[in-house]
């Protein structure tokens, strides 16, 4: 058998490696011992949509301080086959927390049942340089940009981009407490809520999601899939949200979005169920997916990660799809949550950013710098072993590896582009992304995010498939290097592997019969391309 030759080695590493090119690997025939990564090219699993990110009101501000020229050059390196090319994304359907000012909705008018007065006028709106200052482009705005992304897509041969909606909460007059959200008392009773939808709005609501996916049909962009709401657990009322249990949501998809989906042009809208945090998914799934009349609607679940910063919840994976097998899982939304918050051990200064913070500075997302939003003494039920400090791009490639070799079919990051702090937010609810700007100067920032979620999105693409992945380590512990790889409908295996540690490791890749020895930098993530 003729030796098998790699034909594409890349890395991003802590030493300043931005998806550089390596030396091709050359395999030879025999079997691995050692500290040995065996991949199995005819175990295949499931079928891949790709790897991607957002589109918010937040992001489309922060752009709009570019010059038009500018800003398509930044686009096409997100959406560009020579750049990211993510091939996912996700958009709200209404306003959430990551707004300019939020509380606003698509049916302003109350009781309008038939929803007559709906519009989607605010997503092309724009915004006013009187009132922001350092603004290049008043035109552009959430649509624009949707539209700004698929115009760089159209130029592909591989055209399509998959977009999920999700809403934060249905217009305000819908729900029980007439309101986008309800504050508690700061502290440790804080009992904030984002309230329920009215039983007599139940149907309106699923209106408001089908109006929804006609006017943005209307404009040109198809919607992929929907999830019932984001995150129905709430958040303690601290932004727009509303709230659904397993069985409320089962009922609403029975009775009302899901019969009214499958009416006309929507009929090849898919729903994800759930929609947050992944340690809970199995009660979603078995209380909708065993539920016949309302799991013909569905196609899969929506998951997030904030219940833990370094979990991965993979056996609550391993156990949905050996019960479901037919029901895919998506991850929909992850990121560098409350960015700045302080902690035990002391966190970079949230003023600073250039100067000793994470603008501009790699450091910081390569190592245990991050917080997030357990650190806050307002919210309850939090284990704190679970959200240790961590390093964000150990947290990303982690979550992403682990997560394609236990069934996920999509991985989808929050907001692609965020500000010097982490913004705009109309709540204060900072974040980290792939790519910050400076609104002042136009300093673009390519954090170390980007180029990770770059490169596991070049090499994964919609249609490959999960193949199974083993490690045998013999010096390597379990948390040292993770592997995953993929394979291409015309047979090109893509394997991606992560050193979370501080030195060079050696270990033998092992596939049908030959190896090869393998170095990776430390702190780092190679891919390796080597067609079959």
């Amino acid at each position: 058998m003729k030796p098998m030759v790699s034909t594409e080695v890349f890395i991003t590493s802590a030493q300043g490696h931005k998806q550089a090119l390596l030396t091709n690997i050359v395999f030879q025939q025999g079997v691995a011992s050692g500290n040995v990564i065996r991949i199995h090219p005819t175990m295949v699993k499931q079928t891949m949509a790709g790897i991607g990110t957002s589109f918010t009101e937040a992001s489309a501000f922060v752009l709009a301080h570019l010059e038009p020229k500018k800003r398509q050059t930044l686009m096409e390196k997100i959406w560009g086959e020579k750049g990211a090319n993510f091939s996912v994304a996700r958009t709200p359907i209404g306003s959430t927390d990551f707004c300019v000012d939020g509380k606003y909705t698509y049916a302003e008018v109350a009781d309008d049942a038939e929803l007559q007065h709906f519009s989607i006028a605010h997503d092309s709106n724009g915004f006013s340089a009187s009132e922001y200052p350092s603004i290049k482009d008043e035109a552009y705005d959430l649509l624009p940009m949707i539209h700004e992304a698929l115009a760089v897509k159209s130029k592909q041969e591989e055209s399509d981009l998959r977009i999920l909606a999700s809403a934060w909460t249905a217009p305000p007059w819908m729900k029980d407490i007439e309101d986008w959200y309800v504050h508690g008392s700061e502290g440790n009773d804080y009992q904030g809520t984002g309230g329920w939808l009215l039983d007599a709005h139940q149907g309106t609501y699923a209106l408001y999601i089908k109006k929804y996916l006609e006017a943005y049909r209307q404009q040109g962009v198809n919607i992929w899939a929907v999830t019932p709401v984001n995150e129905p657990y709430g958040n303690n009322g601290r932004w727009e949200s509303m709230h659904f249990t397993p069985e409320s949501q089962r009922d609403w998809i029975k009775n009302h979005l899901g019969p009214m989906l499958k009416q006309g042009q929507n009929s090849d809208v898919k729903i994800f169920i759930f929609d947050h945090n992944r340690d809970a998914l199995t009660l979603w799934a078995d209380t909708i997916y065993g539920d016949a009349d309302c799991a013909q609607y569905v196609d899969g679940a929506a998951v997030h990660w904030y219940e833990s910063t370094f979990k991965v919840y993979e056996d609550v994976f391993d156990e949905v799809h050996e019960k479901y097998p037919q029901f895919s899982i998506i991850h929909s939304e992850g990121c560098i949550d409350d960015l700045g918050n302080d902690a035990p051990e002391g966190v970079t200064d949230p003023i600073g950013f250039k100067e000793s913070g994470w603008f501009g500075n790699d450091d910081f997302w390569w190592n245990e710098n991050a917080t997030d939003w357990a650190y806050s003494t307002t919210w309850q039920g939090v284990v704190p072993e679970d959200h240790p400090m961590y390093a964000p791009v150990h947290r990303y490639a982690r979550n992403i590896i682990v997560s394609i070799n236990h069934w996920l079919s999509a991985w989808v990051d929050w907001n692609i582009v965020l500000d010097e702090r982490g913004g705009p937010n109309h709540v204060g609810n900072y974040c980290g992304a792939p790519i910050m700007i400076n609104t002042d100067s136009g300093e673009i920032y390519f954090t170390p995010i980007f180029e990770v979620l770059s490169q596991f999105s070049r090499s994964i693409r919609p249609g490959d498939s999960a193949v199974q992945t083993d490690t045998d380590f013999t010096t390597l512990k379990a948390d040292d290097v993770y592997a995953c790889a993929t394979l291409s409908s015309d047979a090109m295996l893509s394997v991606q592997i992560f050193n979370t540690t501080k030195q060079a490791v050696n270990f033998c890749l092992e596939i049908n019969g030959q190896y090869a020895e393998v170095s990776i930098a430390a702190n780092a993530l190679q891919t390796i391309r080597i067609p079959l």
